[in-house]
């Protein structure tokens, strides 16, 4: 286990950064940035998805960055290996404009958590004395990011399911499943062409053999 570190914004912003970071752009309109190389498993991602929509609903929006490596960080590679801090007080900086909640950062060597200085989302004393899960061999990024967002919430006031309980419908495989409907629509199709058939069988019955004509 280990501890949430977290800064509230209280001091002056961070000094001015290229914007090329691709967590900033994708966090405007989703909860969860995961690259694309995480090699985190579909369900595991789902389960997270699942977890910060039900935080946002229970009244705590926290959105979560997934760091894998130095090249998920874009044109900002020199935060790599910084999240309690400046990579996290940073991308909240990015998206403070059009988001007021908590941003969660989760990097192999630990958290970091940065929210508003004032207000319902700023991050509490509580906050910073959460223990979750540490990234780890054993623990993936999202597998810590699971552990933390539930002790966060809890700690800010708010009541969310932790992981063994969001259970996420697997999609439903295709051909699976078929309704009654599509198969009386086959079935139809099927004796519409044999009636068509037979029909012409009897305008022309077939010649197997066909005698030449000298």
């Amino acid at each position: 286990m280990t501890s949430i570190l977290a800064l509230l914004a209280l001091g002056a912003a961070p000094p001015a950064l290229a914007d090329g970071d691709p967590a900033s752009d994708v966090l405007v309109n989703t909860t969860l940035f995961n690259p694309i190389d995480s090699g985190i498993p579909f369900s595991t991602v789902d389960r997270l998805e699942r977890m910060l929509d039900l935080s946002a609903k229970a009244g705590f929006p926290i959105r979560v960055a997934i760091i894998n490596s130095a090249t998920d960080l874009g044109t900002v590679t020199s935060l790599w290996g910084k999240p309690p801090y400046e990579y996290a007080e940073y991308l909240w900086e990015e998206l403070s404009n059009l988001y007021d909640g908590q941003i969660l950062v989760v990097m192999p060597n630990g958290f970091g958590l940065w929210g508003p200085p004032h207000g319902r989302y700023a991050v509490s004393k509580a906050e910073l004395r959460v223990k979750a899960l540490a990234p780890g061999r054993s623990v993936t990024l999202a597998d810590a990011a699971i552990s933390a967002v539930p002790l966060l919430a809890k700690a800010a006031g708010h009541t969310v399911p932790d992981g063994d309980e969001i259970h996420v419908v697997a999609p439903r495989a295709v051909g699976a499943g078929t309704p009654v409907v599509a198969w009386i629509a086959l079935l139809i199709g099927c004796l519409l062409i044999a009636g068509c058939w037979r029909a012409s069988l009897k305008a022309r019955p077939p010649q197997l053999f066909r005698r030449s004509h000298s």
